[in-house]
């Protein structure tokens, strides 16, 4: 009988893109982020580590969260993604809420400046096989604009594959 075991791709990482990310209050105007990109790596998962730093004084009792938007084709988004790190406006609430995938939230437990917020999940909680591309969407309400310092907003993922 063959033994079955994960092993892990070369993680890719960066910082920047939502640094002085204004506040949104019904979470659809953010910025998308990055891009995981499954058209040649062809993993079972990817591990997702995101660290997201407010800003000066942020309302406590906030979040900041995180979506996620396939991609089928790996060059066609639904509604007003397109693949390209950049801010975006989600036509509305319902739209956003019928095809993207609330991967992590962080609650913004106090008004404590230049706090950071660890974001962590598994592609596979939210798609049963990872699309061709997965839109990293970040929004958040926490009244201010998040840490203006590009090196403060970091991710990283890793892809997962199974070897036999």
């Amino acid at each position: 009988m063959a033994t079955r075991n994960l092993s892990y791709g070369t993680a890719t990482s960066g910082t920047g893109g939502i640094n002085s990310l204004a506040s949104s209050a019904t979470w659809v105007a953010g910025y998308e982020w990055f891009v995981i990109d499954n058209t040649t790596e062809l993993a079972i998962d990817y591990f997702v580590d995101l660290v997201i730093r407010v800003g000066t004084t942020p309302t406590a009792n906030t979040e900041i969260r995180v979506y996620l938007a396939g991609s089928y084709d790996g060059s066609t988004y639904p509604d007003v993604f397109d693949g390209t790190p950049s801010a975006e406006t989600v036509t509305s609430v319902g739209v956003r809420d019928s095809f993207m995938k609330l991967a992590g939230i962080g609650t913004v437990d106090s008004n404590t400046t230049d706090r950071d917020y660890p974001i962590q999940f598994n592609v596979s909680s939210f798609f049963p096989a990872p699309p061709k591309k997965i839109v990293v969407f970040v929004v958040h309400n926490t009244a201010v604009a998040l840490n203006a310092t590009a090196g403060n907003q970091k991710y990283a993922y890793s892809p997962i594959h199974e070897t036999i």
